[in-house]
């Protein structure tokens, strides 16, 4: 991904008083990545006992399918037990995530003239620890969590937040890091998304 040159100066100049801005949480509000796979790790650990050495990219997230690529002959058991495990140990590693400060301060200046909206793929529970932890939960004039349909698809974040609030997608400015969900905001119609590199 392209590096944004933007400073806070440019991105105070595109916003007015009816602008609504979109922030996504993993990556572009806090770095969550290192407590993530600390969590991952122990969860592993903890489910199949393995000396097996786990370490850290920091270019890449660790998710399911790095879980399956990592530790790859799992039953569907282990694997589930490894999902539950690692949102349990999650809390414990609270202090390993990193607030974004560019992002933060945009969040924290207009959360108080500005109707300010978190879109993430995150589940409830842990947004709202992470949120807890930074003292930001009540910057957010709402909030919408991961979500799927009856399908089990997932559901583009920016398009549900955008027609839950019935608000027009030209006057969104969307904070968000990963180029599929880039792509998404695009999708819905955001014209102004500033991708921001911790």
């Amino acid at each position: 991904m392209e590096k944004t040159n933007e400073t806070k100066q440019d991105i105070d100049f595109k916003i007015n008083t009816d602008t609504i801005l979109f922030f996504d949480m993993d990556g572009t509000l806090v770095d969550t990545d290192f407590s993530n796979f600390l969590s991952y790790k122990k969860a592993i650990q903890s489910v199949i006992q393995t000396d097996k050495d786990i370490s850290y990219n920091p270019n890449e997230r660790f998710n399911r399918g790095i879980l399956k690529r990592v530790v790859p002959n799992l039953t569907e058991t282990e694997y589930k037990k490894i999902i539950k495990q690692k949102e349990e140990y999650y809390k414990e590693h609270l202090p390993q995530t990193k607030l974004n400060k560019l992002v933060a301060d945009i969040l924290i200046q207009y959360s108080k003239t500005n109707k300010t909206v978190l879109v993430t793929n995150c589940r409830e529970d842990r947004a709202l620890m992470t949120l807890n932890y930074h003292g930001l939960t009540d910057k957010f004039s709402n909030i919408f969590y991961k979500q799927f349909t009856d399908n089990d698809e997932k559901i583009n974040k920016f398009l549900n937040a955008i027609s839950t609030l019935g608000v027009r997608p030209n006057i969104v400015i969307a904070f968000e890091n990963e180029e599929t969900e880039i792509a998404d905001a695009k999708q819905a119609g955001i014209e102004t998304i500033n991708p921001v590199i911790i």
